[in-house]
């Protein structure tokens, strides 16, 4: 008896590679709610396996598995248009920590993604946490 739930997103039958899960995600970024959606231009999205020790570290957490995806730029409510960017705003996607969730929740695997997507770009635009859930809930109903 597996213990993966059922592959019902995109017809997974093996765990989504890390190419499958960025495509994933470049499809659900067009989802998700406008207001926040008008406002990213150049957003680049990177998947990796999990984060590395040096990661990990910096954000205080105990491990990797508790790291799904973060957001690597500047937030709008810290830059200045007098900044010079050293790199491009992006994502980061960790693979094995959403697959873990996948497995663990049940919850369709588009449905995942795009609730990380939506909760580091809202990061981008310095929201609270409470604005960003209710993104999140948008996004559902959607």
């Amino acid at each position: 008896m597996s213990l993966l739930p059922p592959f019902t997103t995109r017809g997974f039958t093996t765990p989504p590679t890390a190419e499958e899960i960025a495509e994933l995600a470049e499809t659900e970024l067009e989802r998700i709610p406008r207001r926040l959606a008008a406002h990213i231009h150049g957003l680049g999205i990177l998947v990796e396996e999990v984060a590395d020790d040096e990661l990990v570290a910096e954000m205080g957490l105990e491990s990797p598995w508790d790291l799904s995806g973060i957001y690597m730029g500047t937030p709008l409510t810290r830059a200045s248009v007098t900044d010079t960017p050293t790199r491009p705003n992006m994502i980061l996607l960790f693979r094995e920590p959403i697959l873990l969730e996948w497995i663990e929740t049940g919850d369709e695997l588009s449905a995942i993604v795009r609730t990380v997507l939506i909760h580091e770009i809202a990061h981008h635009f310095g929201f609270t946490d409470e604005e960003i859930e209710m993104l999140e809930r948008e996004a559902d109903a959607d």
